[in-house]
């Protein structure tokens, strides 16, 4: 069995096309069918059944799939160990950030480049769902989010700190001179805030039903930089945790009374595999200014 055997027949899998799955190998399609012809007989069972140039997983190419993937994904890992092993100080850092973390990691950016010029930095912005697939398939090396839990598979989670939920206005709307607000009277008020299907959202939606309050959401936008801007040029509200508008001078933070919220910051790696040094070093300089 080798290594490009399991490519080409990921390949296939993936496309279940002959022909489009050797042309995106950069390969003839005869070879690729060889190629897999042998892989099955090495395997002693159809990977494919094929029906004219259209082609199907069996049963068995279903669950050899899946042990595939984890074959060249342990591989890319080990290539990269080593990689980062022979190069310390060079090579490329993926960071995944959730929407409400991205201006989080600003200061960082800049000290790190300077004394790491040999990393490339690639920062990613996400849905917290979307992100944890990627680090999943090493398409990323970390995560930063503001995010209790996971349940997903081959994660592990690093709490970092804890940032209170409150209300975020301008400081040019009247209500900047409140020192605190209640709920209720915040539902009343024109809110922006993120769309369905967000951590944020989903937990501010639960509050409000919990405490039998209808919010009055005049607009959802899912990109918070957006959101915050138009927080800030003018008279709308919003719900966020505070940490989420650092180095916005223009925003003010006013606390909800009753139960305080929390919003639980976390880092987030692949379980039981190689911790990129670079992804380390990273942390070390973004603890330094958060």
């Amino acid at each position: 069995m080798e290594v490009r055997q399991l490519n080409y027949f990921i390949k296939a899998a993936e496309l279940l096309h002959f022909t489009d799955a050797a042309a995106a190998s950069f390969v003839t399609q005869s070879t690729l069918s060889q190629q897999i012809k042998q892989l099955e007989g090495e395997l002693g069972t159809p990977l494919f059944d094929r029906i004219g140039k259209q082609v199907r997983l069996t049963e068995a190419g279903s669950i050899f799939l899946i042990h595939a993937q984890k074959i060249i994904l342990d591989i890319k890992k080990s290539k990269q160990a080593l990689f980062e092993y022979g190069n310390m100080m060079n090579g490329q850092l993926n960071i995944g950030v959730t929407y409400s973390f991205s201006s989080l990691i600003l200061p960082a950016l800049t000290p790190f480049s300077q004394k790491y010029p040999g990393i490339a930095v690639h920062v990613e912005s996400g849905a917290a769902g979307q992100l944890e697939n990627k680090l999943r398939m090493a398409d990323l090396d970390i995560i930063l989010a503001f995010h209790e839990q996971t349940d997903s598979d081959g994660l592990e989670m690093q709490p970092l700190f804890s940032s209170r939920v409150m209300m975020v206005v301008s400081k040019n709307n009247p209500m900047a001179k409140l020192h605190k607000i209640t709920l209720k009277e915040l539902a009343k008020t024109d809110l922006i805030l993120q769309g369905s299907g967000f951590n944020s959202r989903d937990m501010l939606t639960e509050i409000f039903k919990k405490n039998r309050v209808s919010p009055n959401i005049k607009l959802e936008m899912n990109d918070v930089h957006s959101l915050l801007s138009m927080v800030e040029a003018g008279n709308w509200v919003t719900i966020i945790n505070e940490k989420a508008i650092t180095n916005w001078d223009g925003l003010i933070a006013i606390p909800i009374s009753g139960r305080e919220l929390y919003r639980q910051a976390s880092i987030l790696w692949q379980q039981g595999v190689y911790r990129k040094r670079s992804a380390v070093l990273f942390m070390e300089e973004l603890m330094k200014v958060i």
